[in-house]
């Protein structure tokens, strides 16, 4: 038991540059694993583009994935399938819809896809949720405290902030991340502790999140 506590007491992030680092979110005293990579140029270029045209964009779906079947995203983004590379854009994010429904064994993820141009969420928070995916295609990534970073006790105390910006952890567009929530099975009181980005209001971001809903 005590063994235990000591293990959860001190969670872990895991980062990599293979999509197999992703699983290991699924292992307990590991609350955030990063799959680091590089976009490939087509999708980089398609959502820097989506971005420069100012536009806003807020979708929201309830997906039923089957098996190791092809998710189908007929809608997703629609109103811009007509710049260059947005087949690619959509294939990539059902690829993610299909890896992390396979990871979990999800019968419902729900899929946001955002141009945020604020943060959502400024203070250091944990999110009360299983499991979420979070990959940004443009714009400044989400930011995150190792742990002891900051009190949990004192979430969202802005007087209790981080303001060393070395004790910051940053992800970059185009990592993929498993963020680990309180409602995690045995990761009670050991979510990952994060925020948007402290963007100014001249940046935006495109921002893609998947929550195991069931």
């Amino acid at each position: 038991m005590l063994a235990q506590q000591i293990i959860r007491s001190q969670p872990r992030q895991l980062l990599g540059d293979s999509p197999a680092v992703l699983g290991e979110a699924l292992n307990d005293g590991v609350n955030l694993s990063v799959w680091q990579r590089q976009l490939p140029l087509h999708i980089a270029e398609f959502a820097e583009t989506l971005l420069a045209l100012g536009e806003p964009l807020a979708e929201s779906l309830t997906l039923e994935p089957v098996g190791e079947d092809e998710v189908q995203l007929p809608t997703l983004a629609a109103a811009y399938r007509d710049l260059s590379g947005h087949a690619g854009f959509v294939a990539d994010i059902s690829w993610l819809v299909r890896a992390f429904s396979c990871l979990v064994d999800a019968r419902r993820i729900g899929l946001r896809l955002r141009v945020l141009d604020k943060p959502m969420c400024p203070r250091f928070h944990v999110d009360h949720v299983p499991l979420r995916l979070i990959t940004t295609y443009a714009g400044a990534g989400s930011e995150w405290l190792q742990e002891g970073g900051m009190q949990r006790r004192r979430l969202g105390d802005p007087a209790a902030e981080p303001t060393d910006p070395a004790a910051i952890q940053r992800l970059v567009a185009g990592d993929v991340a498993l963020f680990k929530g309180e409602k995690w099975l045995g990761n009670e009181g050991a979510g990952i502790i994060h925020r948007s980005p402290q963007a100014t209001t001249a940046e935006r971001r495109l921002i893609l999140t998947l929550d195991w809903l069931a």
